[in-house]
C-alpha cells in the first residue's frame, strides 16, 4: 500500500504542526509531562487517520468492456430510474456510493472509451446522502463514450466534510476503465448514470470497491 499523492502536502503540513506544537507545550508547560503525552497522541492518532484516509492500496482491477465498473469505494446509497438534465435530458439508471472518511477515496473510470464532457458546479454542501446533493453540492460532472457509441455520466459530489474535490478528467481524454479520474477529499459521494435497460450487479447498502466491483452489465 502506498499514499495517494493527493495527500503528499496535507501530510507534510500535519508534521509540521505537529511538531511546532508540541516543541512549543515543551517549554511552555514543561511540569504538565501527562497533557503534553496526552496531546502527543492525541496528534499522532490524527495523523494515523490522515495516513489511511490518504492511502492507495495495490488491487487486482477488473476489466470487462461490456461491465460498468465501480468508480469508487463505500456503499450503495441509491439505485432508482431518474430523469437526468444536464447532459443526457432522458431518463437513466442511477447508481449512488456514499464514501465515509474511512473509505479509499481515489475516484476510478467506469467504462474505458472518450471523455466527451466535463464540467464542475459550485454548489452547496450538504450531505453527501441527501438525495439533493445530486444537484445541488458542489459537484464535477464526467461523461465518457466507449467504443460502441454507450455514454455513462458520473458525478463526483462533495459533502459535508468533503469540500475539495479533485477531477483529472478534461473533454477529449481517453479514459482507460478503472484508470485513476479524481479524488475527494475526506466524505463524499459518487452518482453513475447508466441507460435504461442495464443489468443492475448490486443491490442497496452493498459495500463495493472501486476498480473491482461490477455495478452493472451493458444489454
Amino acid at each position: 500500500m502506498t499514499i495517494h499523492k493527493e495527500g503528499y502536502k496535507i501530510l507534510f503540513i500535519a508534521i509540521i504542526t505537529w511538531f511546532v506544537i508540541n516543541v512549543a507545550l515543551f517549554y511552555l508547560i514543561p511540569d504538565l509531562t501527562f497533557l503534553r503525552g496526552l496531546f502527543a497522541i492525541a496528534s499522532l492518532g490524527f495523523f494515523l487517520l490522515l495516513l489511511q484516509f490518504f492511502r492507495s492500496p495495490s488491487r487486482k482491477l477488473t476489466i470487462n468492456d461490456n461491465q460498468i465498473i465501480a468508480p469508487a469505494d463505500g456503499k450503495v446509497v441509491v439505485i432508482e430510474e431518474t430523469t437526468e438534465s444536464e447532459y443526457f435530458k432522458d431518463k437513466r439508471i442511477q447508481i449512488s456510493i456514499f464514501m465515509s472518511p474511512l473509505n479509499v477515496h481515489i475516484n476510478r473510470y467506469p467504462i474505458g472509451g472518450e471523455v466527451v464532457y466535463q464540467k464542475y458546479h459550485p454548489g452547496l454542501f450538504l450531505v453527501a446522502w441527501e438525495p439533493k446533493s445530486s444537484t445541488d453540492n458542489e459537484r464535477t460532472t464526467v461523461v465518457i463514450r466507449n467504443n460502441k457509441g454507450t455514454a455513462i455520466l458520473m458525478k463526483q459530489i462533495a459533502g459535508a466534510v468533503a469540500r475539495r474535490i479533485i477531477c483529472y478528467s478534461k473533454t477529449g481524454d481517453k479514459a482507460s476503465q478503472c484508470q485513476e479520474m479524481g479524488f475527494i477529499k475526506f466524505g463524499s459521494r459518487v452518482d453513475v448514470l447508466l441507460p435504461l435497460g442495464t443489468k443492475i450487479n448490486v443491490n442497496l447498502n452493498q459495500k463495493v470497491k472501486g476498480g473491482v466491483t461490477v455495478l452493472g452489465t451493458f444489454s
